[in-house]
């Protein structure tokens, strides 16, 4: 059996995490194909407490934010590691404002995009 991808816990310690089988629920579909989505990049997941969570802000009600899976790839594609990612995600932006892992919800989603492609070229 293979192990479930996941980084080395960077995130803040105030983010808000859900374990496995609660992203199956909400997503409506098998645990195993919520490993797919982490092996496919589609989502991102830390060990934190000894179990493998995804941040909460990752899911947009009963899906994965739209803008997610594309920023994961492009940033990968540019050589980021999975905790590069995350830090950058997670850390507070005043030019955007906030974080951009909140900024995937709104608006401001293209912007982080447009960042993101510019940090991997």
């Amino acid at each position: 059996m293979s192990t479930v991808p996941h980084c080395d816990d960077v995130l803040p310690a105030g983010v808000e995490t859900i374990n496995l089988p609660e992203v199956s629920e909400r997503l409506g579909i098998p645990v195993t194909r919520v490993h797919d989505l982490l092996r496919e990049g589609a989502l991102l997941a830390v060990r934190r407490a000894g179990v493998v969570v995804v941040p909460g802000v990752f899911l947009d009600d009963d899906e994965v934010v739209r803008f997610l899976p594309g920023l994961v790839s492009v940033l990968r594609d540019g050589g980021y590691s999975d905790e590069e990612i995350l830090r950058w995600l997670f850390t507070e932006d005043d030019t955007l404002p906030g974080r951009p892992a909140d900024a995937l919800h709104g608006h401001r989603a293209r912007e982080v995009m447009r960042r993101a492609q510019a940090m991997a070229f």
